[in-house]
């Protein structure tokens, strides 16, 4: 990537980073050029951006990732460095060619290493979840991605820092340097902002939300819309199969049969129940949990013994596992409804539609709710509640803390909640003291109780009090 250093190995105005005031660039400085306290931590980050996540990643996403991660490494590689000589009081020395042939050695070992690891780790979780899209020329991409989008945002920062410099030098002749210095960095940061936040995120959400809202559209391979009526989209259902979305559908579409379930239970078992209503369902949060309420409840779902409200990830998607194995478990007695709130994978959805798991999550548990607490109480079927990833951080919402999980539901499990989560967050922090973050106590397990391994037992063993409300 980088043929000649042109410039001092830790010059903060290589690397975006200036020293506090307008200065007229060099004429013989190129665009193509780095600083190896920068390469250093480029190299770093973009190791670090192997190390798996909850979901699996595909080659594309891999390479901008790291990208991205190795564009902040070198920032704060060229920010340390800038700092360090602050302190020592010395100016930058140009690193020679063995300090560079040390970093590219050094380079091209650990980043194939951290390569081959991420591949490795991606293979087991992609194993664990039953993914089995496994795309190899994306796969050999990746570095390629990852070296486009970092040379993109690094040009993007040299072009900001540009843009400063020619800002302070206008402002110098009116105001002063050390003023002109300040306002600079004032006027650059408000402008980054509202073309960040306006122009360039909403369009690159304009173009994500086209891009998956076309898939929105296809029926996977193998999917059939239901004969039942025990189905969204299916004979008598208020919701249109045309609506249900490629994740809806492929949730609706799926599901173990009666006799499937009763073969497991050894005796006979219902069909269990499912609903969904899709973006193109309805036009809001709030009325698509309506929607998908009234055809629970045209479907019979509120006279099964048991009933299971989801909080879908990002993109609608709802663990085909977790309710397969709630409807084997109640003998197919057993209902389920979910609604779908983005077309964006849960990654990007966080970042753009955080509100909109929210609402998700509130709008239909709320929802379910009303008609449920109406019920005669001896006719109320087993209330449940379950998301996983980004599904758990919309799910928790409509939950003031454990009390409100108790005395509301009949259990609750949310897998694979971020850290980001209000009430995981809450528990975790307010561990009993000795037990560990990665699987912490909560008030002995009274209520909520956390598990990494639930075939090893669910801490804290021989607990006694109510049935967990939630289990993470």
């Amino acid at each position: 990537m980088v043929s000649k250093v042109l410039d001092s190995p830790d010059d903060p105005s290589a690397a975006g980073v200036d020293d506090g005031g307008p200065s007229e660039p060099a004429e013989h400085r190129k665009l193509l050029y780095a600083t190896l306290p920068g390469c250093w931590g480029a190299l770093v980050f973009a190791c670090l951006s192997f190390t798996p996540s909850l979901l699996p990643r595909g080659g594309l996403l891999q390479g901008v990732v790291c990208g991205i991660t190795a564009a902040i490494g070198y920032g704060l590689g060229v920010f340390a460095a800038f700092v360090w000589r602050a302190f020592a009081d010395r100016s930058a020395r140009r690193p020679g060619r063995r300090s560079w042939s040390v970093f590219l050695v050094c380079a091209v070992t650990l980043f194939a290493v951290a390569f081959a690891v991420g591949q490795y780790w991606q293979h087991q979780i992609r194993a664990l979840m039953g993914v089995t899209e496994y795309s190899v020329p994306l796969v050999v991409l990746a570095p390629v991605v990852a070296a486009v989008v970092f040379c993109l945002l690094l040009a993007v920062g040299r072009g900001v820092r540009g843009m400063y410099r020619w800002s302070a030098r206008r402002l110098d002749r009116w105001i002063g340097r050390r003023a002109a210095s300040v306002v600079g960095w004032f006027l650059i940061a408000g402008l980054v902002y509202v073309v960040v936040s306006g122009v360039l995120l909403g369009g690159l959400v304009g173009v994500a939300n086209g891009a998956f809202s076309l898939r929105d559209t296809m029926t996977p391979e193998g999917v059939r819309q239901p004969a039942t009526s025990l189905r969204s989209g299916g004979p008598g259902s208020v919701v249109p199969w045309d609506s249900l979305g490629w994740q809806g559908r492929s949730f609706i579409g799926a599901g173990p049969s009666s006799d499937q379930i009763g073969q497991f239970v050894d005796h006979p078992a219902q069909e269990p129940i499912r609903t969904y209503a899709g973006l193109a369902s309805s036009e809001d949060s709030e009325s698509r949990a309506a929607l998908a309420v009234e055809d629970l409840g045209r479907a019979g779902g509120f006279q099964r013994a048991n009933l299971l409200v989801v909080t879908t990830t990002g993109s609608g998607w709802v663990d085909p596992a977790l309710v397969d194995s709630f409807e084997y478990l109640t003998g197919g007695d057993a209902a389920t409804v979910a609604i779908q709130y983005s077309y964006l994978p849960s990654w990007i959805s966080y970042l753009v539609d955080q509100s909109k798991a929210r609402e998700a999550g509130r709008d239909l548990f709320d929802a379910v709710y009303d008609v449920w607490s109406k019920l005669p109480q001896d006719a109320r079927p087993r209330l449940f509640v379950a998301g996983e990833s980004l599904g758990s951080f919309g799910g928790e919402t409509a939950f003031s803390g454990e009390y409100d999980l108790r005395n509301r539901t009949s259990g609750t499990l949310f897998a694979g909640p971020p850290n980001f989560n209000t009430l995981f967050r809450e528990f975790s922090d307010r561990r009993e003291p000795g037990s560990p973050e990665v699987e912490p106590v909560y008030k002995d397990g009274r209520t909520v109780r956390f598990s990494n391994d639930p075939e090893a037992g669910i801490p804290p063993a021989g607990a006694r009090g109510t049935a967990p409300g939630c289990c993470t």
